[in-house]
């Protein structure tokens, strides 16, 4: 995994559509599943995607008229890169103040404490 940086809310948006389709992907993709119901205009989503591909997130090939996008970066090396970060910035690379802050804040459900507790026991062995 190359250098990853944090994106924009709205890149991470085209992302997620991105990640949810199988490659290769159109602006019209996009703008049919994104673009329609956050009423950008089709040269905005031109726009973010071009973006994306200077970041190294997508790589772009021309086919005739149209341009296709391939996604460089997967979603989990993504989210795991933006949750390292903010454990790190906001609990100090801290596991159990991340969870403590969840459990404190009543985030955390008695079916999900089961559930931490059961991947504590399967990563120790």
């Amino acid at each position: 995994m190359s250098q990853l940086k944090k994106i924009p809310d709205a890149e991470f948006e085209i992302m997620k559509v991105v990640w949810s389709n199988d490659p290769p992907l159109t602006t019209k993709i996009i703008m049919e599943q994104l673009g329609n119901e956050k009423e950008w205009k089709a040269p905005t989503v031109i726009s973010l995607m071009l973006r994306l591909v200077e970041r190294g997130f997508l790589k772009t090939e021309k086919i005739g008229k149209e341009r296709t996008y391939f996604p460089l970066v997967t979603k989990e090396d993504y989210l795991k890169f933006e949750t390292g970060n903010f454990i790190k910035q906001y609990h100090g690379n801290s596991f159990v103040s991340f969870v403590n802050t969840l459990y404190d804040g009543k985030e955390l459900s008695e079916k999900d404490l089961d559930e931490l507790m059961k991947l504590v026991k399967e990563r120790r062995r």
